[in-house]
């Protein structure tokens, strides 16, 4: 199965894109609410911190800040230089796990129409085989030498 995903998120066609962007979109907020409160607690916790998606590195601070100099949103908003690793890592989890489950929907998908495709070969009735041209033409032929 993994390396179906795997083939899937490198080579995938069309169609398969168009579900993915469809789908994605119906299950972001999902995925989102999930990576946020269920995952990335768990991940903080055992990095040692409560909220993962805070970790940052501090590289520059505007002149004149006062603020908190761990205070992500405060140092964000004033436009400070940060690395913000724990958000991007939260970023790529969320992409992991929606890229995933288009994956499984579009496997599933897939496999429903091959089977669809299988009942249809069983049922279709078979054409009755005509005669070959070489039958043809020897009918042809004898029927001209009558």
């Amino acid at each position: 199965m993994l390396s179906e995903f795997r083939e899937f998120i490198a080579k995938g066609n069309v169609m398969q894109l168009a579900v993915a962007v469809i789908i994605g979109g119906a299950f972001a907020v999902i995925v989102k609410s999930l990576t946020d409160e269920i995952i990335m607690p768990v991940v903080g916790a055992i990095f040692g911190g409560a909220d993962f998606s805070k970790y940052f590195v501090l590289l520059s601070v505007p002149e004149g800040y006062e603020g908190s100099m761990t205070d992500y949103a405060a140092l964000k908003e004033v436009g400070a230089a940060m690395i913000g690793y724990g958000a991007f890592a939260t970023a790529v989890i969320n992409f992991v796990i929606l890229a995933f489950i288009i994956f499984l929907l579009v496997r599933y998908t897939n496999r429903v129409i091959e089977s669809f495709e299988k009942k249809d070969e069983v049922t279709a009735p078979e054409e009755a085989a005509g005669p070959t041209e070489i039958e043809l033409l020897t009918e042809i032929r004898d029927a001209l030498k009558k």
